[in-house]
């Protein structure tokens, strides 16, 4: 039961970090506003996935190949700041979920606009 409460103490400390480092840190031009909204590491800390969201205006494909390519400094920053054993390597996956919530709320506005419509 340790093993889990130590990767969510990591998960969190990844997501803090990271965000951090990729608005400081990080000058590839790819990457514009990104947003980190979960990290989830392996149980052998061995690879860390980590959500991100992008502006509406950003290149999505663009944003995450600047990600990829970052990838390698992000993970030695993660290794100088944090005390862990194995340094988890990074994969960024664009997280479609807001984008989603987003698209559900525009229709559910339009459902209660057309039954104002008709009473």
């Amino acid at each position: 039961m340790e093993q889990y409460r130590r990767t969510d103490r990591v998960n969190d400390e990844l997501k803090r970090l990271l965000g951090d480092l990729i608005e400081r840190e990080v000058q590839d031009p790819r990457i514009g506003f990104v947003t980190v909204l979960d990290v989830r590491v392996a149980r052998d800390f061995s690879v860390a996935t980590v959500y991100v969201t992008i502006a509406e205006d950003e290149d999505t494909e663009e944003t995450l190949a600047g990600l990829k390519a970052a990838a390698r400094f992000l993970r030695k920053r993660v290794g100088e700041s944090m005390r862990l054993r194995l340094t988890p390597e990074l994969h960024f996956v664009y997280d479609t979920s807001l984008d989603t919530g987003f698209r559900m709320d525009a229709l559910l506005k339009q459902i209660a606009d057309e039954r104002d419509r008709d009473d």
